[in-house]
């Protein structure tokens, strides 16, 4: 039995896809964190850039994939982790970000709504910027 021939674009999307999937496993396996939170940040601006580029361009499953993408991220990654006890007021905030998020990511996704996606990025980025300047103030802490 003989195997379809693979055009050199789907070879290289193959290649390219694999190697990103071995960067972040990588990425993850030797991070603290706060440097996975801070991927997680970094995974969710990319995927909203993805489904904005995507709905620009009318391809509606790359769009829905980016999208859903990014809601798992917020759902999965950085609300359900969130500690409620622990955080006090700063966790409840974040969770009515993160909630608010989810439904700004549905209602783009259901309206081909770019503005939304643009509002979503605009909301998370303080957190993500406050996150990494933790991480900045800590690290140079550490190397006193």
């Amino acid at each position: 039995m003989f195997a379809p021939a693979v055009s050199p674009r789907h070879a290289a999307q193959a290649f390219t896809g694999t190697y990103h999937q071995v960067a972040v496993e990588t990425g993850v396996a030797g991070a603290s964190q706060h440097q996975l939170v801070t991927m997680l940040f970094d995974g969710f601006n990319d995927a909203v850039a993805r489904a904005a580029n995507a709905m620009r361009g009318g391809h509606l499953e790359a769009k829905g994939k980016a999208i859903g993408h990014a809601a798992r991220i917020i759902e999965e990654g950085l609300l359900s982790n969130l500690n409620l006890e622990a955080g006090g007021q700063i966790a409840d905030d974040l969770m009515a970000l993160y909630a608010y998020v989810g439904r700004r990511l549905t209602h783009a996704n259901l309206r081909n709504d770019v503005e939304a996606l643009e509002e979503c990025l605009r909301l998370i980025e303080p957190v993500r910027s406050a996150w990494v300047s933790i991480g900045n103030s800590a690290a140079a802490n550490r190397g006193q």
